[in-house]
């Protein structure tokens, strides 16, 4: 069994204790990590967690600078997994188990029922929810979320090597190529809202076993114990991974204020296994270790408009295949200082100000103020 994750260098500390979680109780695992940065991180030299590194610049992507320009590190992260499994499926011929988990999950017990369904199912998800929620907060909470950003969690996937799969990725990384995007009112949400459309193209398992992907969005109707012997179990299910989403923004722990207020509640003492596994890993320094794709070449920050500017003007994208070099003539660096100058923003107000600003009364009404955003981008794009 192949399994492997996407990071930026930050994660590192949460893909050793994966790891580390991982092989303790799936021995025969093999952990391929696939780094989304410029060159592979010292602190990956010395893991003898890691069985595999590579770049994500090594997946084979065509125009890789200019797909990797498009999107910022959490869109990235998760826009190379479809070319990672055809990467995997070509590297490991012999293998005939590939499994995708997110690097903020912790593995609390061997994948049992999971190597079981594939040798009957090419295609495994998990859904976010496997029963209805039973009060307002929690539909608010859970079930509308679900409809927001997916039906399906895609911090796991497993796939049984066969045409049936191969056909899945291919069409899954091609989707991924041109729209990862955190778009929720454009109906994208990263590689997430794509797998909504897999059970009406291809034969998907939905994997309900309540002890698989354990997370925030799912406490309200997943109850944690903990045996004499220390196994925790979700109901009669064994717990097999608990999915720490959320955790650097604090997401995760008010989602388990608000589902477990017990402190004594099993959950808290896996947060705190997790907690202290990271720590160890050195989560504190290398936590803060900034993307080298948020740079120039010349050392400039990329800002975010210069992201949304290339990513939605197809001319753009063809002029400048390299955006992130600035030493080209002319170079996408040079050509947004300029074109957002003075003479843009001046062109902009005088031709197409009252249209932008009727335009964006109507967003606000049907969007609010992210669709005005959105709409205000759309308007910078044309006169670039």
């Amino acid at each position: 069994m192949i399994v492997c994750t996407s990071i930026c260098a930050n994660y590192i500390p949460k893909a050793k204790a994966l790891a580390c979680s991982l092989k303790e109780y799936n021995p025969n695992a093999v952990f391929v990590l696939c780094l989304v940065e410029r060159s592979i991180h010292s602190s990956t030299d010395d893991s003898k967690l890691f069985d595999f590194v590579l770049t994500a610049q090594e997946l084979g992507i065509e125009n890789f600078e200019s797909f990797m320009f498009k999107y910022s590190a959490v869109e990235a992260s998760t826009a190379v997994k479809g070319h990672l499994f055809k990467e995997l499926l070509r590297r490991f011929p012999q293998e005939n188990h590939f499994v995708y988990l997110d690097p903020d999950i912790l593995v609390t017990g061997p994948f049992t029922e999971l190597l079981e369904a594939l040798k009957n199912h090419t295609i495994i998800l998990t859904p976010h929810l496997c029963e209805p929620e039973e009060n307002l907060d929690a539909i608010m909470d859970n079930e509308i979320r679900a409809l927001k950003h997916g039906v399906f969690n895609l911090g796991f996937l497993a796939i049984r090597r066969s045409d049936e799969a191969e056909r899945f990725i291919d069409w899954w990384s091609s989707r991924l190529r041109e729209f990862c995007y955190i778009d929720i009112q454009g109906g994208l949400f990263t590689d997430q809202k794509w797998i909504n459309l897999a059970l009406c193209f291809f034969n998907v398992f939905v994997f309900k076993h309540r002890g698989y992907n354990v997370a925030p969005w799912n406490l309200s109707r997943r109850r944690l114990t903990q045996t004499e012997g220390g196994e925790f179990h979700v109901g009669n299910d064994p717990l097999r991974f608990f999915h720490f989403s959320g955790f650097d923004s604090g997401g995760n722990e008010s989602m388990l204020r608000k589902y477990c207020q017990d402190q004594e509640d099993p959950v808290y003492k896996i947060r705190r296994m997790y907690i202290e596994l990271i720590e160890g890993f050195g989560q504190r320094g290398l936590g803060r270790v900034p993307w080298s794709y948020d740079f120039y070449s010349n050392g400039a920050k990329v800002k975010n408009i210069d992201r949304f500017i290339y990513r939605w003007n197809r001319g753009i994208q063809h002029r400048f295949n390299d955006p992130f070099n600035t030493k080209g003539t002319p170079s996408f660096y040079n050509y947004m200082k300029y074109k957002l100058g003075l003479r843009g923003l001046w062109k902009f107000c005088m031709e197409k100000g009252p249209q932008f600003i009727a335009d964006a009364k109507i967003a606000y009404r049907q969007g609010g103020g992210r669709l005005v955003i959105k709409k205000a981008l759309n308007y910078f794009g044309r006169i670039l």
